[in-house]
């Protein structure tokens, strides 16, 4: 087996061993990277060894060589509780946004009393009994057309902790 082979070798069993290096190392980035550092260092090899079981000394390559990243992998920086910020430092500047908007939309989508019942109860912050004040109904009638419209939200918008977290006030 000559170059040829080697290449014929990383097209049948890259793959196979690109999910090694994955369950090595925990991530789809590393594994790939851990994978072109082994086959650069088995290339000029592999005439010596693409007649024995090439795949056996590759795998065993790949460990060895995340092993030996582990080790020096530098832990010289330990965070500290006091020193991190309280978010994260790089959020998703448009997270708010898509939330806002699918938010708006949600409610625009619902009949127009339960609307009413939840931008008065939740974003005017209405006690129920105002709110059945402002709406010229009964309080029982608003509780339960915001009972219906929370659910409805809740189906109709996406699932992340900001909506899921919420629930009805009494």
């Amino acid at each position: 087996m000559g170059t040829a082979g080697f290449e014929e070798f990383v097209a049948a069993r890259g793959p196979r061993l690109l999910r090694v290096a994955w369950l090595l190392t925990g991530d789809a980035h590393l594994a790939e990277d851990l994978l072109q550092t082994v086959l650069a260092r088995v290339w000029p090899k592999w005439g010596r060894i693409a007649d024995e079981n090439p795949e056996a000394y590759v795998r065993k390559a790949l460990v060895h060589t995340h092993a030996s990243w582990w080790r020096r992998k530098w832990r010289g920086e330990v965070p500290h509780g006091d020193n991190l910020p309280d978010r994260a430092a790089i959020a998703d500047p448009f997270a708010d946004v898509d939330l806002e908007q699918a938010l708006a939309a949600a409610i625009r989508s619902l009949p127009p009393r339960q609307r009413a019942v939840v931008v008065l109860r939740f974003f005017e912050d209405l006690s129920v009994a105002e709110t059945a004040q402002v709406l010229g109904c009964s309080e029982g009638t608003v509780k339960s057309q915001a009972s219906k419209a929370l659910r409805t939200l809740r189906d109709r918008l996406p699932a992340t902790a900001a909506v899921r977290g919420g629930g009805e006030r009494r």
